[in-house]
């Protein structure tokens, strides 16, 4: 079985291995270097515990099987209420409904915090990363060409945005992801 939960400090060093081949093999993370353990952790940390950071983990084993997480979008006030997500998956488990389940259940942690958007930046073409957004609701709001420099290779920037509220009601604050908890749908 698996299991959403919370992550923790302590499963920074699983979510570093989990990210590593992303960073070194494809032109999926927009990284040169694999951020180890303590990289890691400082970004689950930082925020004062705004954005959630939520871990699929086996349940016999409690071993991390993927993660998801969210971010400023930007810097400032006015943004913040937008938050960036990304969703990653141990690599031998693509394909397996572990990014599906975080995703679905971040969106719903994030909707129960009052975020009003969700934005994706996608280095594209990637297929089967922009099924995975669409199905969970998010839609193409844009495209930045050839930004990202990787892989000896310019790349295009998809920009993929999900409603989380009625943009046109004055929001009520973001909660901390502390306060909600992990919302599993």
């Amino acid at each position: 079985m698996i299991d959403i939960r919370a992550a923790t400090p302590d499963d920074a060093a699983a979510i570093a291995a989990i990210y590593a081949p992303y960073v070194v093999t494809n032109a999926v993370s927009f990284e040169s270097e694999t951020p180890g353990a303590k990289g890691m952790r400082a970004r689950m940390t930082a925020h004062d515990g705004v954005y959630p950071w939520i871990v699929a983990v086996d349940t016999e084993s409690d071993v991390v099987l993927g993660y998801a997480y969210g971010k400023p979008f930007r810097a400032g006030p006015t943004y913040r209420f937008v938050t960036e997500v990304a969703v990653y998956s141990a690599g031998e488990l693509e394909g397996k409904g572990i990014k599906r389940s975080l995703l679905n259940s971040l969106i719903a942690t994030m909707i129960a915090q009052n975020f009003t958007q969700a934005i994706s930046t996608l280095m594209t073409p990637n297929d089967r990363l922009i099924q995975l957004y669409e199905a969970a609701g998010f839609r193409r709001a844009g495209a930045y060409r050839e930004v990202s420099y990787k892989s000896g290779q310019w790349n295009d920037v998809g920009i993929w945005q999900r409603e989380l509220a009625d943009a046109g009601t004055p929001p009520d604050e973001v909660r901390a992801f502390a306060e909600v908890g992990v919302v599993r749908t």
